[in-house]
This record gives structure tokens, sequence and C-alpha cells, in this order.
């Protein structure tokens, strides 16, 4: 009987392989009828001509480039295993099939655009079947590492520390540095003051003339003693309560911490509720990150755009930003690769596209959330470092 890992690899590399099929057939499909109306729906060879070269394409693709591809990935070779922050087999899938599916929806466009006609916009199911098996390869990149048995584990989708729960910490009182130095000795009435206070950092040691210190009377520090989870927190919760000398004689009070983690337990009916799996967060999040190309997707739907010169840069701009599926969730260069892929350029194409056609076409929530996108990055990664040493805020 095959294990779990066997037939979960089986089940990945079978659904690839069908995200690459599915979308080419039916988009080429789509283009062979529209081929036959176009020619007046007497003679079928043109038809049946796209519909082999479709399956030439889709043989000739897997066994020259995605079977050898796949071959080296699951050998673990040492070009493969540096690759570290973008996905080889993302981009091959990004170029072996929304590529050719792009440039067959722009060459419908501009064959039925050149005969004046307009029968096929390609809005529904091939557009939607390219966007969905996008999506799909991107989930079973995101989960190839996970277990899809039981509970997550420490098959975690991000490495990071991530809070979730209550955790109640304590406090405990230990002595500072300054309390383990030995005794100082009593100075002469002329040297010093009848109290002077020497500055150490943020501590200060109060010397008599009469009583020199002693470790019984130095001040203590109230210094939060956490789990593990709690202890990564440095912004937002003080790790330390500083006593001055003058409340030395004052009893510290043990106040609790409330802070948060992702082990806690918790029991009774409503426990299952409390638990933390990123799997099912996996859809979600692949969903939300193509959200922004499948509106643009929708805006070339459009009859005035489709059947127009708009057509063109539309679909370039999608197969841009289908490019992304290349980079690694966890990679430093996600962001900027968003902003250069997609943002920036959807935000110029969508004002573009409101100025001609209006707001009809593609909503204005989208061109500001471009916007928004494009200036926060270039305020956090250029122009903080302007204010680096003046705070403004």
């Amino acid at each position: 009987m095959p294990s779990g890992k066997t037939v979960k690899l089986v089940l990945f590399e079978a659904l690839q392989f069908l995200a690459i099929a599915a979308p080419v057939f039916v988009v080429m499909e789509r283009f062979a009828g529209l081929m036959h109306e176009l020619n007046g729906g007497q003679d079928r060879t043109a038809y049946w001509l796209v519909v082999a070269a479709s399956v030439a394409y889709v043989t000739s693709a897997t066994l020259l480039v995605w079977v050898p591809l796949k071959v080296l990935i699951l050998r673990r070779c040492r070009f493969m295993s540096r690759i570290k922050h973008w996905r080889p087999a993302a981009l091959a899938y990004v170029i072996l099939c929304p590529l050719p599916c792009f440039a067959i929806l722009i060459a419908a466009s501009k064959l039925q655009v050149d005969r004046g006609e307009r029968i096929d916009t390609f809005s529904e199911l091939p557009v939607s079947l390219v966007l969905l098996w996008l999506i799909c390869v991107d989930v079973i990149e995101r989960l190839r590492t996970c277990s899809l048995t039981g509970k997550a584990g420490s098959s975690r989708l991000d490495s990071d520390f991530d809070m979730w729960g209550p955790v109640l910490t304590h406090l405990d009182h230990v002595t500072t540095v300054t309390g383990q130095l030995p005794p100082h000795p009593p100075h002469p009435p002329h040297h010093h003051p009848p109290h002077q206070h020497q500055h150490h950092g943020d501590d200060s040691i109060s010397i008599s003339q009469n009583r020199p210190p002693s470790p019984t009377h130095t001040d203590t520090t109230s210094i939060t003693t956490t789990t593990p989870a709690a202890a990564a927190i440095t912004n937002g919760t003080p790790a330390a309560r500083r006593y001055l000398p003058d409340d030395r004689h004052r009893q510290p009070t043990h106040t609790p911490a409330y802070l948060c983690s992702s082990s806690t337990p918790h029991s009774g009916p409503l426990g299952p509720l409390w638990s933390r799996d990123d799997r099912p967060l996996a859809f979600v999040d692949s969903f939300l990150f193509w959200l922004d190309t499948a509106e643009m997707l929708r805006a070339a739907a459009d009859p005035d755009v489709f059947y127009s010169a708009w057509a063109i840069p539309v679909f370039t701009l999608a197969f841009l930003s289908a490019l992304r599926l290349a980079m690694a969730p966890g990679s430093p260069l996600v962001s900027c690769v968003g902003v250069a892929l997609q943002d920036f350029p959807f935000l110029a194409l969508r004002v573009a596209l409101q100025a001609v056609f209006g707001g009809r076409v593609t909503p204005a929530l989208y061109a500001a959330k471009n916007l928004l996108v494009c200036l926060s990055y270039a305020y956090f990664t250029f122009l903080t470092g302007v204010f680096k040493r003046r705070s403004m805020f």
C-alpha cells in the first residue's frame, strides 16, 4: 500500500498537469469555434487544425519542459536546492499555460476587430478557468510542505512566531548588577556632600556619608518571566519596570501581563474554535492574492474593452501579474515584485481606462488600492531613511 507522502505527491502532480492541460484545451477549443464561425460555419478544417495544435502543444510542453523540470526538483539537485526565494515549477507553469492562453485571447480580440464582428468575448469559462487553475497551482505550492492529515503540528506555512491565544505571565523580582557589587568604603565628609548621586546608565546609586550602600538597599528590577513565545515580543509590551531608589522601601506588586500565544490549550465544547491551522488559510490567502488580477480580467470582458485596442495592454499586464506566482510567499522580494508587476502598472492602466470609458469599466476602489500600495511601499522603503535621525511622529 503506498504511503501518504506518495499519494500526496501523485495527487499534486496530477492536479498541476491538469492545470496545464485544461485551460489550454478550453481556450483553444473556443478559439477553434470562433475560427469556424468566422469562416461561415461550413468548413470545419480550421476547427480541427486548432484542436490538433492544442494537443500537440500540451504534449510537447509536458515532455520537453514540465517532466524534466519535475525530475530535477524531485531529485533535489544541487542547483534546485539552492533556490529559496522563487519557485521554478510555478514559473514554468506561468510560461506554459497563462502565456499562450492570454496570447490566444489577444488574437481572438484582434481577429474579430479586423473582421468587424462581435461573436465571443471569452468571458465566461475560458478566462475564469485560467485564473482558477492559477490559484490552484498557488495553493498546491503552499501546501506541498504540509501534511494533509491530522493536525498542523510543526508543518506551519509561516515559520515566524504568530501570537493567537492569551497567556498569563508572572513577574518575579531579581536584583540588578548594582546590587551585586561590594559595598563602597566610607568617604571623608569634606569630599562629598551629604547626599550625592552617581548615575550609571538608567540606574542610580545613592551614596550616603554615614552609611555605605549595601546589597539589601539596592534597587530592584521587576523582570517579566514569560514563555518563549512571550519573550519574543519586543514592541508594544514593556519587558520590565524599574523601581527608583525612592521606591525601594515600597513593596512592588506582581502585576500580570497578558500576552498571546498559539500554543495555549483550550478545553470545552468551543475548544476547536480556538485552534489555529494555516492550511485552510492558504486557500483564503491565494484567492485574496489574485483578487486584483481577477478584477482586471473582468474589466477585459467588457465588450467596449475587448473589441478595441485596449485588450492588448489589459491581457499583457494580467500576464505580468501572473508572474508573481514564481515568488515564494516568504521571500523578502514579494513586496517589490508585487508593486513592480501589478500595483503600479495596474494603477496606470486603470486611470487610463477610467479616463476613456468611465468608472463603469473598473471601479475606483481598485485604483485607490493600487495607489495606496505604491505610496506606502515608497514611503516605508525609501523615505523612512530620511527621517531616521529625526523623529517626526
